[in-house]
């Protein structure tokens, strides 16, 4: 997942590790018989390692999200369909562990305790296909794809593209009042009508 300052987030390194222990105590379950104390206290590992996993990951969450509303006078979001992203087999473990529903909750309650603005991007606007340096909008870009060239030469990560633009439109609706629609076509120069605003804007606003 991106932030749409351009920062990827990724897992805590813990995650890795906390995951192998999770599988391993899940085995062991499955091995005592059952009924047994043994499977019982089994089955009593796997909830610690479950508990620690939630308590690790809302601890980080909680720091990224601070920081964001702390360094940030705008942040900017995309209204993602959660429900429906956890039910594709190929996202569902890194929407999972992202727990993008936990982060944006934590940031809505603390931009309002801050004093920032949070505008949330239409799911449907199309930050992925549109490119960053010259405004065209792609056709088609299918999830495999993780990285692409533009006619024009500009080489883009598909989350760093698509959290710029999706900043870019984010900063334009809170400067301008509006929202961000869906956008299924390009103008008859294939540029996004929001590339104007897209070009001036490519970075967090640093609070005041």
């Amino acid at each position: 997942m991106t932030l749409s300052t351009g920062e990827k987030i990724t897992n805590p390194r813990h995650e890795r590790r906390d995951r192998a222990r999770l599988a391993k105590a899940q085995r062991e379950v499955s091995r005592k018989e059952k009924g047994s104390a043994n499977r019982a206290k089994a089955r009593l590992k796997v909830a610690k390692v479950h508990a620690r996993i939630t308590d690790r990951r809302r601890d980080y969450l909680h720091k990224l999200t601070t920081r964001l509303v702390r360094e940030n006078q705008t942040v900017v979001i995309e209204d993602l369909t959660v429900r429906t992203m956890v039910t594709n087999h190929k996202l569902a473990r890194a929407v999972s562990d992202a727990a993008w529903s936990d982060m944006r909750s934590m940031l809505e309650y603390k931009c309002a305790w801050y004093g920032r603005d949070l505008v949330v991007v239409d799911r449907w606007f199309p930050g992925s296909k549109l490119c960053g340096a010259c405004g065209t909008l792609r056709a088609k870009l299918p999830l495999n794809v993780r990285e692409w060239t533009c006619d024009c030469g500009a080489v883009h990560d598909r989350d760093v593209n698509a959290a710029k633009n999706i900043l870019a439109a984010g900063l334009a609706v809170s400067a301008c009042g509006g929202g961000v629609r869906p956008q299924r076509e390009s103008s008859r120069t294939g540029q996004s009508s929001v590339k104007q605003e897209a070009q001036r804007a490519t970075a967090g606003t640093p609070r005041p």
